[in-house]
């Protein structure tokens, strides 16, 4: 890889990704313990002064789209780094990290209509909603199962391997749109890979900064680390193990959520 143009380049590009990251981390540290925690949930939908609406969606997607950086931009940063490295343009890695946030702030608005569909549901099915308690565990075991599962690790291989996405992508210029297209094509793989994962995410709620770091160390680990295949099966295997515990009612196996 090209070394960076020169020292104040590259510490003005690492200075103002740390600050975005860490900004995104203090923000939802603060939200999370004031009166607005509930409106970054998922939990509250349908209860009284915080239905669905509009302005409710957009709140939320823009709590999503927080966590997204704090948790999901990190292990993308070594291909925004190969990416800046080669055009050396902040405003095409703008342009980059804004597809690929796109990306997620769509999957948090699927996540959302999905889940009010499931609320619905719930209330509307007595039968249904006296079986909700089987629907945390239920999540970890498909959490757990998908690590294992082949679309998993085709998409984390695109995760892993940051100077092939970039070459076999990228085809030089200076068009936005262009460096859009290139994060959204990253995004999608990224969704592809840790999309179980942030569905726990989005069932603990958008503010749980304990959750956000162990889901999201486990992700940059299994994208960034020299050995963070290591981390993919033994994660899965300890959700679903713990999923299968409480859908088995065993003693002292402590909910998820």
């Amino acid at each position: 890889m090209p070394e960076a143009r020169d020292p104040f380049e590259r510490w003005l590009y690492g200075g103002a990704f740390a600050a975005l990251i860490g900004g995104a981390w203090v923000t939802l540290g603060f939200l999370g313990a004031s009166r607005f925690a509930p409106y970054l949930s998922h939990g509250p939908v349908g209860n009284a002064g915080l239905s669905p609406t509009p302005a409710r969606v957009l709140i939320f997607v823009a709590g999503w789209t927080l966590m997204s950086i704090a948790m999901m931009l990190p292990s993308s940063l070594p291909l925004v780094t190969v990416f800046h490295t080669i055009t050396g343009s902040p405003s095409l890695v703008a342009a980059l990290v804004a597809g690929y946030l796109g990306i997620w702030a769509l999957f948090g608005v699927a996540g959302f209509v999905a889940d009010t569909g499931l609320h619905e549901a719930l209330e509307g099915l007595p039968s249904l909603k006296a079986r909700a308690d089987l629907i945390p565990p239920g999540l970890l075991l498909a959490a757990g199962l998908f690590q294992f599962s082949p679309l998993k690790y085709s998409c984390l291989q695109q995760c892993r391997s940051p100077v092939g996405f970039v070459i076999q992508r990228w085809r030089g210029g200076g068009r936005p749109l262009q460096a859009f297209a290139l994060g959204v094509r990253h995004g999608v793989f990224c969704v592809g890979c840790c999309w179980a994962l942030m569905v726990l995410m989005f069932a603990v709620g958008g503010a749980n900064l304990g959750w956000m770091l162990l889901l999201g160390t486990v992700m940059f680990l299994e994208k960034v680390a020299a050995w963070g295949r290591w981390v993919t099966a033994p994660a899965g295997a300890l959700l679903a193990l713990w999923g299968l515990a409480l859908l088995l009612k065993l003693p002292g196996i402590p909910p998820p959520f």
